[in-house]
């Protein structure tokens, strides 16, 4: 079946529907920069499976996490993801009880298979799987083959299921996250020296942004030198080789088994990280590399091309519900994505916000983005447009007092929206 036309039998009767829902695969990275795919535009980086499935996506080109009031990024950022709901909606982890991504499947008919990192995740709803699985995170991540335990559960699964209901197969990798070590085989493809720097590389932040001396940041020793940088870069892009090449296994036993034309794969990360640009290791900032993930979806009736329309993680969860045809659950802050999908829109939001902790918050429109640090009164203002790297701060710039007003109320609308009191 053409993977084009498969989901034009949700026009057909609602048992019809039910029998002919695809099944989804969801990977999900851990701290995944989204300049780390070649298809997408870094000619570095050596990722051929993922450049195959993202020339049959539509790739998302402003995927964002919401933000964290953790200094691990990936645990709100996880239950988010899941949940449909902002960060602020709950203490910790997003509750089991509440509507959440697993339970919507299984409402839909399918059976769901979580596998992913153990540390600094949505425990509550992984629970809500009919089977869910962790990693030992750093026995994962010194192996030198990230992925690879995930996708032989995976492949394994796929080979004994039952065939009575699609699967939604949830793959939560535990890469790139540190500690990066990659097989020889992987690392032998890179050569530090060869690889360039981020463009808005910095050997320091230039100034205290609330959060300059968490784990993260002592990655690397101050200031940051443009040889540690690429040794850093080295690693990270050699783990992402691996993660791609077993990524490619499971995509090729999706196809030998029949699957891969009836299957919606989505494919994004929890955060982005900074390895060198502007002065920070981390993910704790709310530049562009540290909030923007990668997001792509492919599969039947999924057009290909790529879109900036602004989105969140937790948009996910709905988008897939529309997609499948399933019951959309009250009360969630994510929003389907299916018009833009469908090309009847070019976006669902034309704003959105982020926040880090109590120190940063900011928010973006199609163009412009400021970021405020309350802690320390300071304002930047960056024209995403001309500067997307934001290399050029101009909140100093008297002509922009308007836009930083207007900005600034903008962001106060949203915070009352998201309850971020």
């Amino acid at each position: 079946m053409r993977r084009r036309t498969f989901l034009a039998g949700f026009g057909a009767s609602p048992a019809a529907a039910r029998q002919r829902r695809p099944n989804v695969l969801f990977l999900f990275t851990d701290d995944q920069r989204t300049d780390t795919i070649a298809a997408l535009g870094n000619r570095h980086i050596v990722t051929p499976h993922l450049d195959g499935l993202a020339r049959s996506s539509l790739v998302f080109n402003n995927a964002y996490c919401m933000g964290s009031n953790s200094p691990a990024v990936c645990l709100p950022s996880r239950n988010m993801l899941l949940s449909g709901r902002a960060y602020f909606r709950f203490e910790k982890y997003a509750s089991g009880s509440d509507a959440n991504f697993a339970d919507s499947m299984k409402e839909a008919g399918y059976f769901t298979y979580h596998h992913g990192k153990l540390g600094n995740t949505a425990r509550e709803i992984h629970k809500r799987f009919d089977s869910s699985r962790y990693l030992k995170d750093e026995e994962d991540r010194r192996s030198g083959e990230p992925g690879r335990e995930i996708v032989d559960s995976a492949i394994e699964f796929l080979r004994s299921r039952r065939q009575d209901r699609p699967f939604f197969l949830y793959l939560a990798f535990a890469n790139p996250h540190d500690p990066r070590v990659a097989a020889r085989r992987y690392l032998d493809l890179y050569r530090p020296e060869r690889i360039p720097l981020p463009r808005n590389f910095l050997p320091e932040h230039p100034f205290d942004n609330g959060e300059l001396k968490v784990r993260d940041e002592q990655l690397a020793a101050w200031p940051r030198t443009a040889d540690e940088i690429r040794k850093h870069l080295r690693d990270y892009y050699a783990v992402m080789t691996g993660l791609d090449f077993h990524i490619g296994r499971l995509l090729r036993e999706l196809r030998e088994r029949g699957l891969y034309e009836d299957t919606i794969i989505i494919y994004s990360g929890d955060n982005g990280l900074a390895l060198g640009s502007h002065g920070l290791m981390g993910k704790q900032s709310l530049y562009e590399h540290s909030m923007k993930v990668p997001l792509m979806f492919s599969g039947p009736g999924i057009r290909r091309g790529r879109t900036d329309a602004l989105v969140y993680l937790l948009d996910i969860y709905p988008t897939v519900m529309e997609l499948v045809g399933g019951r959309m659950p009250p009360g969630l802050d994510g929003i389907s994505l299916q018009p833009v999908i469908q090309g009847r829109a070019r976006g669902v939001r034309d704003s959105l916000f982020t926040a880090y902790r109590d120190v940063q918050r900011a928010v973006r429109d199609e163009r412009w983005k400021l970021i405020r640090y309350p802690k320390i009164g300071k304002t930047q203002l960056f024209d995403l447009r001309g500067d997307p790297d934001e290399t050029r701060d101009l909140a100093s710039d008297p002509g922009q007092a308007d836009r930083i007003r207007r900005m600034t109320a903008l962001m106060e609308k949203w915070r009352r929206r998201v309850g971020d009191l």
